[in-house]
């Protein structure tokens, strides 16, 4: 699979490194591709910088991890290359959200709602995910999409970056996700995810 990440902070070039690691191609991008040397050698060769609607045209699947103060302007330069593509967002919300929206993930969605969203990746800071990755028992990692390809995806991806996806509904629950959300910084193994998510539902904001 060709995975484009937007955002190369530590987040965003961690989830980069182990994209490659899972056997997947990458193309990193940021506002200053041109600045991502560091990032793209610990890649090898499997990963190149480039700018944002160039590596939204060489993904398969999109893992958007900018910094959320930047998240407006990266879709803005991704433009129509966005449409129909697969877009993992492992965002956090700082702030009032635009529009009405009732969290960050639908208020990305207004801005491009012709990609095809999943909210996923973005409960824990990757020193915790790296500390549980590929352990057993795996550690949960939710999704929260209304699309079937998108769901598919965001598990794939999930799965071979040594965690186990566990779907905690559609695009609406992914309030539960970020935070002031119940399952924002929770970590819990799969084995135990299905009784952290009901109770997560019954404290739903």
């Amino acid at each position: 699979m060709q995975i484009g990440v937007i955002g190369a902070g530590q987040h965003g070039a961690t989830l980069a490194e182990w994209c490659v690691e899972g056997g997947h191609d990458v193309a990193v991008t940021s506002r200053h591709p041109e600045r991502l040397g560091a990032v793209v050698t610990h890649l090898g060769g499997h990963g190149t910088a480039l700018p944002v609607a160039e590596a939204v045209d060489f993904a398969d699947v999109v893992l958007f991890a900018p910094n959320w103060e930047s998240a407006p302007e990266a879709i803005e330069l991704a433009g129509a290359a966005l449409n129909g593509k697969i877009v993992i967002d492992a965002t956090n919300p700082v702030g009032p959200l635009p529009g009405g929206a009732a969290s960050g993930f639908e208020s990305l969605m207004q801005l491009a709602p012709q990609a095809h969203w999943a909210k996923a990746l973005n409960t824990l800071p990757t020193n915790v995910l790296q500390h549980r990755r590929g352990h057993d028992p795996l550690l949960a990692e939710f999704v929260c999409t209304d699309l079937r390809d998108a769901r598919q995806a965001a598990a794939t991806i999930i799965r071979d970056m040594g965690f186990a996806p566990y779907y905690a509904g559609g695009a609406q629950a992914a309030r539960l996700l970020e935070p002031g959300g119940p399952l924002q910084q929770t970590e819990v193994d799969v084995f135990h995810a299905k009784d952290v998510l009901a109770e997560a539902l019954t404290l739903r904001p």
